[in-house]
C-alpha cells in the first residue's frame, strides 16, 4: 500500500508525470520498432529495449539488419538520457520524501 502511495505522490508532480510518460513512450516505441524492423517477438523486443537503455547489454540480442543498427544508434542516444533522467527523478523524489519524514519526526 505504501508503494502505491509513493507512486501516486510521484505522479502528482507534473514534471515527473511528463517524464514518466516520456519513459514509457521511449520503451514502447522501441519495442514496436524492433519488433517490426528485426522481426523479434514482442517480449524479445521489450527485453532488448530495457536491457539496452539500462546499459546492461547482455548481448544475447542485437540488431542484424543495417536499418535496425542505425535505429539502435539513435535509440540509444535518445533513450539512455530519458531513462537516466527518470531514475534520477525517482531518486530525488525519494530523498525529498525522506527529508520530509525526518522533519515531521523532529516536530
Amino acid at each position: 500500500m505504501r508503494f502505491m502511495g509513493g507512486i501516486r505522490d510521484f505522479l502528482k508532480v507534473k514534471s515527473y508525470r511528463t517524464l514518466s510518460i516520456s519513459t514509457v513512450s521511449v520503451v514502447c516505441g522501441g519495442t514496436v520498432i524492433f519488433h517490426f524492423v528485426e522481426g523479434w517477438r514482442w517480449i524479445d523486443a521489450l527485453y532488448y529495449t530495457v536491457i539496452t537503455l539500462t546499459t546492461v547489454g547482455y548481448g544475447d540480442f542485437s540488431p542484424q539488419t543495417d536499418f535496425g543498427k542505425i535505429i539502435s544508434i539513435f535509440y540509444i542516444l535518445i533513450g539512455i538520457g530519458t531513462i537516466f533522467a527518470f531514475i534520477d527523478a525517482i531518486f530525488q523524489h525519494r530523498q525529498k520524501r525522506k527529508a520530509e519524514m525526518i522533519k515531521n519526526l523532529k516536530k
